[in-house]
């Protein structure tokens, strides 16, 4: 049922009797479970497949050794001596010299690893492969097999509904262990095309597309009880989401991410670190790297940053660029002296500022947001403040120049599809289509279909797709509230075709938009606690036979999660995670809005490679 693999990235399978180098036992926290006799098998994962290697029988105590290979991840699985089907299965760290195989370890390899599972095994390139069992590690302990210590301490643990959803899958499995009619259940919950051969494998599937089933799965969750109680009522999908808060007194207000070509993630920041939310703050003056797993790994500081709103993004040097949007409580909230720039780009090299203590301010910068490096390497930077256009030609400030509005009131996304740069107008529902060179295109500013849009993303074809806040208009100087109109996603096609605009999935008042490696989409929600994924240009990656533009997570809920407050950027890793910003608290009356943690969906989205900096 689980069948036990050694991964060893790049290499060869293990020679023939070899000296044990993994030790291990069958440990089912169901009661009732023989774990003696069952077959464990190493797996040797490589780039395109994974190949069976070593193979042991447990000892009347459910022990095993075998051979697991000397380098890269070690994968195993095993199967009771009754089935034909692995039901168990641990991912570990290519050190590891000791695993503990059961529902829990189970499930974090099927969710860590989903995106590179077929119907048995994972298989991809090894740095992905590695950085999903990091995140795996996180909701189990491969070696103990106890619950991960990230799941079960601030800021996730009892302070979200993840753990009791992560309890209530292990439990499916537990009672899958002991009863057949549970085991068919599961292992045709997320099958849209072939049944999973494996446990794991199944629960891949169930990560990929978590609200297929949700009403059978959870019918089969409260047949068996593990040592914690799971969820009460069925959830809305079967996401498991994690909050990760770096040092827990520095994230307030993060904007944005941008990815580099180790899956690290970087956080632009609002705000000045306060709990409080009734104590007024100034913007930050920092930015944040994170590793693949959530751990926090450097704080940037210098260079002119100043409240980073949405703008983030890396040369392809490896630079990072940051725009300095500036938002802080006002005087004497904040005082005058120290209330931050609006009018600046911040640059570092690894952990150095190159950028002045102002930041550059060369191209009548004012109030900027998102910003985009084209296929030419020149840096678009979008000024909300004056309804303006930047350019930094081969990301250099000095030959900086402002190209006017393009028709455009309160410019906030940008977004190179390959062939021209697309830029949304939030106030007056427009975006501009521009040629690299600077001069708009015959058609340009394109205006129907869209209401209030925010984020613009592109797929690999050469769509674009917008979120249409239908709500939002901009903090900028002079702004004011208007009606909410009707939130949605659209899509303009490479030759500037724009469809009618497509809505459902959740969402209620989108702001971010990214596209996975699918080209699927995936919005974050400024008004509700959930995120929303759509069937993209190519339906025949979505599942239950969905087209373009329908929803893939549920209409009334999206994918909620209690451990989201309202969102802003979001964007999808090499590994499958849905990285989303907790970025502005819920709190109805507050002074000091930001929020304090990333959220990752694990496993949920086809992954986006980073190539390599230059």
């Amino acid at each position: 049922m689980a069948v036990a693999a050694a991964l060893v990235l790049g290499g060869c399978a293990p020679a023939a009797e070899s000296e044990p180098t993994l030790t291990g036992s069958i440990d089912p926290v169901a009661g009732g479970v023989d774990a003696a006799g069952w077959t464990v098998t190493a797996w040797t994962l490589g780039a395109d497949a994974a190949e069976p290697g070593a193979t042991a029988t447990t000892d009347d105590a459910g022990a095993f050794e075998l051979d697991a290979g000397d380098a890269g991840i070690v994968y195993v699985d095993a199967r009771p001596a009754d089935s034909d089907r692995a039901l168990l299965a641990a991912v570990a760290a290519a050190d590891a010299s000791e695993v503990t195989l059961n529902e829990r370890t189970t499930v974090a390899a099927g969710y860590g690893l989903a995106q590179f599972y077929d119907d048995s095994a994972p298989s991809g390139e090894a740095k992905w492969l590695a950085n999903a069992t990091s995140m795996a590690a996180n909701l189990a302990d491969p070696v103990s097999g106890d619950y991960g210590e990230v799941l079960t301490t601030s800021p996730n643990g009892s302070e979200t509904s993840t753990l009791a959803t992560f309890t209530s899958l292990t439990d499916i499995l537990g009672a899958c262990l002991t009863d057949d009619d549970a085991c068919d259940v599961l292992f045709d919950a997320g099958a849209d095309d072939a049944v999973p051969a494996t446990a794991p494998a199944a629960f891949a599937a169930i990560a990929r597309d978590p609200s297929a089933s949700v009403a059978a799965l959870f019918d089969v969750a409260t047949r068996a009880n593990g040592e914690n109680p799971g969820l009460s009522d069925p959830p809305a999908a079967w996401t498991l989401a994690l909050r990760f808060d770096g040092d827990g007194e520095s994230l307030a207000g993060p904007g944005n991410f941008a990815i580099d070509p180790d899956g690290n993630i970087w956080i632009n920041n609002n705000y000045q670190y306060n709990a409080d939310p009734s104590v007024a703050v100034c913007g930050s003056d920092q930015a944040f790297g994170f590793a693949p797993n959530g751990e926090l790994i450097t704080t940037l500081e210098g260079g002119g940053l100043s409240g980073s709103g949405f703008g983030i993004e890396f040369d392809r040097t490896g630079r990072l660029w940051f725009s300095n949007y500036g938002f802080a409580a006002p005087a004497p909230g904040c005082p005058e002296e120290d209330q931050p720039l609006h009018n600046s780009m911040s640059l570092f090299e690894g952990d150095s500022p190159l950028s002045p203590d102002t930041g550059f301010t060369q191209g009548d910068l004012s109030w900027p947001q998102g910003i985009e490096f084209d296929a030419n390497g020149d840096l678009w930077i979008a000024n909300c403040g004056n309804d303006s256009v930047a350019v930094y030609p081969g990301g250099d400030p000095a030959q900086a120049r402002n190209l006017g509005s393009f028709g455009l009131d309160a410019p906030f996304a940008i977004v190179d599809n390959g062939q021209n740069v697309f830029i949304t107008g939030t106030v007056n529902s427009a975006v501009a289509v521009l040629d690299r060179d600077g001069t708009a295109a015959p058609f340009s500013p394109l205006t129907q279909g869209f209401d209030r849009p925010m984020g613009i993303a592109a797929d690999a074809a050469g769509n674009v797709w917008v979120a249409n806040s239908g709500g939002i208009t901009l903090p900028c100087p002079d702004r004011t509230a208007e009606g909410r109109g009707t939130p949605s996603v659209t899509m303009i096609a490479p030759d500037g075709t724009v469809s009618t605009p497509y809505t459902g999935g959740g969402v209620t008042l989108p702001w971010g938009i990214a596209t996975d490696g699918d080209g699927n989409l995936w919005v974050a929600d400024f008004s509700e606690q959930r995120v929303a994924a759509f069937c993209g240009a190519d339906a025949t990656t979505c599942p239950r036979g969905l087209v373009t533009g329908e929803a893939i997570s549920p209409d009334d809920t999206g994918y909620a999660f209690d451990g989201l407050t309202r969102s802003t950027g979001i964007a999808v890793d090499p590994s499958g995670n849905v990285w989303v910003t907790n970025n502005w608290i819920t709190v109805a009356e507050q002074t000091n809005p930001g929020g304090h943690q990333i959220v990752a969906f694990v496993g949920a989205a086809a992954p986006v490679p980073v190539e390599p900096f230059e």
